[in-house]
């Protein structure tokens, strides 16, 4: 624990021995050996662990590969199963991007001679494997295309905010030559997928097993 901590505690343990003692019939004894306990009991606290390691170069192409991959495929997905014609298209358009830019991130480590490196302890790949098995996996319709939306716009809010995490953490010049390059491209990304976002959450729902109502009334 640290020393602010620690004083914090034997604080609050002061006041608390003051107000007893004060109280009609306190027992200062009790008193003064709970502060005691409560003192010994901060002081074996475990300790705040250490903070991660900061990110390698080899980690941030690690990272930067998996996302490009993982939205890639789930816009191939999307591309093919959105029923909603702008959602088709946006798959469509991650599809191709994020295979550009996955293409341009593992060229750049060839050419520096970088083997990627997942940092210790991530599950962003388990994570994004699960995404896509319930892509796959989930009826295709409005609520579909909404859920595929909806998280597109947290995907790309994250990984502008993983992004710039990198760019301080890169060493390789070059390395932060290719993520400033990028960040307009996800930027973009998201600034369309949360227009989408709000004409999908605008449009009525329909009820499932229930069809439109075009309208005509029976003669």
């Amino acid at each position: 624990m640290t020393t602010t901590r620690f004083a914090g505690v034997c604080t609050l343990v002061s006041i608390w021995a003051l107000s007893a003692g004060c109280s009609k019939g306190a027992d200062k004894a009790d008193s003064a050996a709970a502060a005691d306990s409560a003192a010994k009991a901060a002081a074996a606290a475990p300790a705040t662990p250490p903070p991660p390691p900061p990110l390698t170069d080899a980690n941030i192409v690690a990272i930067l590969d998996a996302a490009n991959a993982a939205d890639s495929a789930a816009g191939n997905v999307a591309s093919t199963k959105g029923k909603n014609a702008e959602v088709k298209s946006f798959g469509r358009e991650m599809m191709r991007d994020h295979h550009a830019l996955r293409k341009a991130g593992q060229d750049l480590a060839k050419k520096l001679n970088v083997t990627p490196a997942m940092p210790a302890g991530d599950t962003s790949q388990a994570a994004a494997q699960n995404w896509q098995n319930t892509l796959t996996s989930t009826p295709a319709g409005a609520a579909w295309d909404k859920a595929y939306i909806d998280h597109e716009v947290t995907y790309h809010q994250a990984v502008l905010t993983t992004a710039q995490a990198a760019l301080g953490a890169a060493q390789d010049t070059s390395l932060k030559a290719l993520i400033t390059k990028a960040a307009p491209n996800i930027e973009a990304h998201l600034k369309h997928a949360q227009s989408i976002q709000t004409k999908l959450n605008a449009a009525p729902a329909v009820d499932a097993g229930k069809k439109p109502d075009s309208g005509k009334k029976k003669p």
